[in-house]
């Protein structure tokens, strides 16, 4: 049994932008026990589901301003945490997370909700994990909504500005999440940056956060490389669905040269939409981004 901490619920209450009702499950197999937070709106029966994934330091509260315009299209939106993030159950240990610890929850998330006719929307962590997705199960994933990430493939050097975010991590283990968002993010309020640090009352409630920039493939044998890269040849060979790419430009670590190979990988993946002052959070200019990206689609 592995020592978990529970985000004390009162930490949520009146946070900006996100009246959004909570759903748990601590039923997924392989995590009984561990307890699962995830958004589940719109209509079940939807013709689609988006299904959101965040990254590092964040949690779905990120997408609090792409939700309410993907359901006033009439669809389904679903966004959950990752363990060790937002509302989920947070395991007190660094080593507990895992590439395959993250990716194999979002499966099992996937078929215990049986969710269908997806439109993955991914950044960051989400897209690292959340790419190699629908070749594991390409009946249930139909479109792509991709923002600043990458495959994690570890065949390629990691950048200067990842390294030296790697870095400043193992440097700051009780890292201040909302002031790192309000550096990136220079439009949001003293609120929704506050936001943005309610999961995490101390330091002991942070080995999720700390510990996903140790986890991205840095050789081809480390965690997640070979599934990367097997989902990037997927891609690249396989992908049938529609593609709709928002990069915010002034990210320095996963801007537009990373996005333009991205880009390169995704079969007819058409041009990009510039986000020309979105930096790595793209989401915080979400409205804008969901319109464009439902304009796309047809929806």
């Amino acid at each position: 049994m592995i020592d978990i901490l529970r985000t004390p619920d009162e930490r949520f209450t009146g946070l900006p932008g996100y009246e959004f009702a909570p759903n748990y499950t601590d039923q997924l197999a392989g995590y009984e026990g561990l307890r699962c937070h995830y958004l589940d709106l719109g209509p079940k029966d939807a013709a689609n589901t988006f299904f959101c994934l965040h990254g590092q330091p964040t949690w779905s509260y990120l997408y609090r301003k792409m939700i309410p315009v993907l359901l006033a299209s009439g669809a389904r939106v679903v966004a959950p945490d990752f363990f060790g993030f937002g509302r989920s159950d947070k395991p007190v240990e660094d080593a507990v997370y895992t590439y395959e610890f993250h990716r194999n929850m979002l499966i099992e998330l996937v078929g215990d909700l049986d969710l269908s006719n997806i439109t993955l929307v991914c950044q960051d962590w989400g897209g690292l994990l959340g790419l190699t997705l629908p070749m594991e199960m390409p009946d249930r994933f139909k479109r792509l909504l991709v923002m600043n990430t990458a495959f994690g493939a570890g065949d390629m050097p990691l950048g200067d500005g990842f390294v030296a975010w790697r870095q400043w991590c193992r440097d700051n283990p009780d890292m201040a999440v909302g002031k790192l968002m309000g550096r990136s993010c220079p439009q949001l309020s003293a609120a929704e940056t506050a936001a943005y640090d309610a999961p995490y009352p101390d330091v002991t409630y942070k080995a999720g956060v700390r510990r996903f920039p140790e986890l991205v493939p840095d050789n081809p044998d480390a965690g997640g490389a070979k599934l990367s890269r097997a989902a990037r040849d997927w891609f690249n060979n396989e992908w049938q669905g529609e593609t709709f790419m928002a990069v915010g430009m002034q990210d320095p670590v996963l801007g537009p040269p990373a996005m333009a190979y991205l880009k390169k990988q995704i079969r007819n993946c058409p041009d990009w939409m510039a986000v020309e002052d979105g930096g790595h959070f793209v989401q915080e200019n979400g409205e804008e981004v969901a319109k464009a990206a439902l304009a796309a689609f047809g929806d």
